[in-house]
């Protein structure tokens, strides 16, 4: 679980980077994992990219994914449910119930890795309470020049913010520009926690190495969703502890509403990825 400094600095930056959460050889471990499903998914599916529009590098960069990885590999299912990432989520979370919204890998290809402009992920799932947080697993290390995460320190404060709806939600760059963020450079098995309030975003991976990441996307069970969007068949499980409101009937029990919007447009992009 997170220390008490931990915990202090996530409630007064929005995000806290806890090292050496896994161990190498567990990271490289999950790392040839996620580059093994990437390359099935290719050979079934043909190559996706999910490049924002809004990034401005469609094209040229490039970048590979799969949400909701539970469904595709028990490796990476199980590392949902570890304890050491559970334990700090709950922490962040404020609450010892975790439930899962959903995952998603992240590969960025080694020179040409695709960028994300800054923005919050509230707008595109947001919750009465705003418990939600990410955990972004390194399996490999993210220097600078891999494009690692940065953050404004605080901007969870700061409530949700108007986003720009055009090819991925983000907000001004004029404004809030990746170059002027603070970098979160990790290692290998390092696990950065992070509000979704917390404005973030990454820049191309220059570097001649992939970088490797997993996302967990995660909320109390007690906070309800504002508005019916993003949801997925994995999302309502329980990553620790109890649903209190279990005996309601889940949401994707019921139809899903089609074309749900939010300020007149209809949701999409990689919902608030890195």
């Amino acid at each position: 679980m997170l220390t008490d400094d931990q915990k202090q600095f996530f409630n007064a930056n929005g995000y806290v980077l806890v090292k050496g959460l896994l161990s190498p050889d567990e990271a490289a471990g999950y790392r040839e994992e996620c580059h093994t499903l990437a390359t099935r998914l290719a050979d079934i599916r043909g190559i996706e990219d999910p490049t924002w529009g809004s990034a401005g590098t469609r094209g040229v960069t490039q970048l590979r994914h799969c949400h909701d990885v539970q469904f595709q590999s028990a490796k990476l299912a199980q590392l949902l449910l570890d304890d050491r990432v559970t334990s700090c989520a709950a922490d962040c979370i404020g609450s010892p119930n975790v439930q899962l919204h959903h995952s998603k890998m992240f590969i960025k290809p080694a020179e040409k890795g695709s960028p994300f402009p800054m923005h919050q992920d509230a707008p595109y799932f947001p919750h009465d309470n705003h418990s939600m947080i990410a955990a972004i697993i390194h399996f490999d290390a993210a220097p600078i020049e891999k494009g690692c995460i940065r953050v404004v320190p605080g901007s969870h404060k700061l409530g949700m913010l108007p986003h720009i709806g055009d090819g991925g939600w983000h907000l001004d760059p004029d404004e809030y520009s990746v170059e002027t963020a603070t970098p979160c450079p990790a290692d290998a098995g390092d696990v950065l926690f992070f509000s979704y309030l917390t404005i973030h975003g990454s820049g191309i991976n220059t570097s001649d190495e992939a970088r490797t990441t997993l996302l967990i996307q995660m909320r109390d069970p007690t906070d309800p969703p504002t508005i019916r969007t993003h949801e997925s068949r994995g999302q309502g499980m329980m990553l620790r502890g109890i649903d209190p409101l279990c005996a309601a009937r889940p949401a994707w029990e019921d139809e899903a509403p089609k074309g749900q919007t939010m300020g007149g447009q209809t949701m999409g992009g990689t919902m608030g990825t890195m």
